[in-house]
């Protein structure tokens, strides 16, 4: 270490030549250092190192430029406290990684389990939802939790001020009175926008169980987004409204309360009669009106198929668009024959696959653009 007469002036004069190697060390930076170097043990190289860096250093960029000044000015090597110090954070980043991946701490089997893990994920996606085991269905709740659906939006009745566009006649003739009758600033508008309702009408019968989990969590998720937007109904015996159930935050609770409230789970299927009852009780009372409607359904019928196709007749006069989501008909050699769907099919806008998460979030497009 350099012996100089005032131990103040040398740290003093260190600061000096530290701020001529580009850092930026002011004066209260360098009263906190001399205050750190009195209370420090001197003889240690290493607390001298970390009272200069903690209190001269403002960025990861002094860092280099500190520790060749250090070096050179007391000729110290700061190799060893540099190593230690830099390996603690990294291991204590990389540690948790591996031990959720299963990694034993080297870098290129971590990255091969993360790519093995990002394929997973993309297997899944494309995996049929009634072939999935327990551990595949609990990281499909996990994947079904990240959807970030899009309402689809509707013009609003008022209007919207811009800088730019169609003159609004009623806002600039209220400039013009707040003016004295003057036109000096003339007010555009336009017609603003709000989220459309969205209908979803899922199938809970026999035929429809291995799905029926799903596609309720898919509706969890929908509602959670724009919950006074979103109507969710059960189909099967009878008619069942589970909005209310969905739109709590948490979703096994929300997924018990809908259980609880469904009383025909796996039973059988009357969409004609089911849909009648919607339209009747809530569809022209104004929840299907300019709604985005979705039907989840194989399109078994057990009922009068002449009724379900005059009641999706009216169901599309009333709605904006129809979907029908058929988890079969995105498997190989599928043909609409099942007599629900020969009924439905002159009435619907679009018949879909959702037989997986992939198929899922491309109707979360459609729904969006509808």
């Amino acid at each position: 270490m350099t012996t100089v007469s005032d131990p103040v002036a040398g740290y003093a004069g260190f600061a000096a030549a530290l701020r001529e190697a580009g850092v930026a060390c002011d004066a209260h930076r360098v009263q906190a250092y001399l205050t750190a170097v009195a209370e420090i043990d001197l003889a240690e190289p290493t607390q001298l190192y970390w009272a200069g860096r903690l209190t001269l250093c403002s960025s990861p960029d002094d860092l280099p430029c500190y520790e060749e000044a250090f070096s050179q000015w007391f000729s110290i090597e700061t190799t060893t406290p540099r190593r230690a110090t830099a390996a603690a954070p990294k291991k204590a980043r990389i540690a948790p990684l591996a031990a959720a991946e299963g990694a034993d701490g080297e870098g290129g089997e971590g990255a091969d389990q993360l790519k093995v893990a990002a394929s997973a994920h993309e297997v899944l996606r494309h995996r049929d939802l009634a072939e999935l085991t327990t551990a595949e269905r609990e990281h499909l709740r996990e994947l079904l939790a990240t959807l970030k659906p899009a309402l689809p939006k509707r013009p609003a009745a008022r209007r919207t001020p811009l800088r730019r566009g169609r003159l609004d006649p009623s806002r600039t003739l209220r400039a013009m009175l707040a003016s004295g009758g003057e036109p000096l600033k003339l007010v555009h508008a336009r017609r603003g926008r709000r989220p459309r309702r969205v209908v979803l009408l899922i199938d809970v019968s026999g035929s429809m169980s291995p799905y029926a989990d799903a596609l309720l969590r898919f509706a969890h998720v929908l509602t959670r987004a724009a919950p006074p937007s979103v109507e969710v109904f059960t189909l099967g015996t009878r008619l069942t409204r589970v909005s209310r159930q969905l739109r709590q935050r948490d979703p096994e609770r929300a997924m018990l309360a809908a259980g609880s409230a469904v009383p025909d789970f796996a039973g059988g299927t009357r969409l004609g009669e089911t849909l009648q009852a919607f339209l009747d009780r809530w569809g022209r009372r104004g929840v299907a009106r300019r709604a985005v409607v979705t039907v989840f359904s194989d399109g078994w019928e057990r009922g009068d198929t002449a009724l379900l196709g005059e009641q999706l007749a009216q169901l599309r006069r009333l709605a904006h668009a129809v979907f029908w989501v058929n988890p079969h008909a995105g498997r190989a050699g599928y043909a609409p024959v099942q007599s629900g769907i020969v009924a439905a099919l002159p009435h619907i806008d679009r018949l879909l696959a959702g037989h997986t998460l992939a198929t899922l979030e491309r109707l979360l497009g459609e729904i969006a653009d509808a």
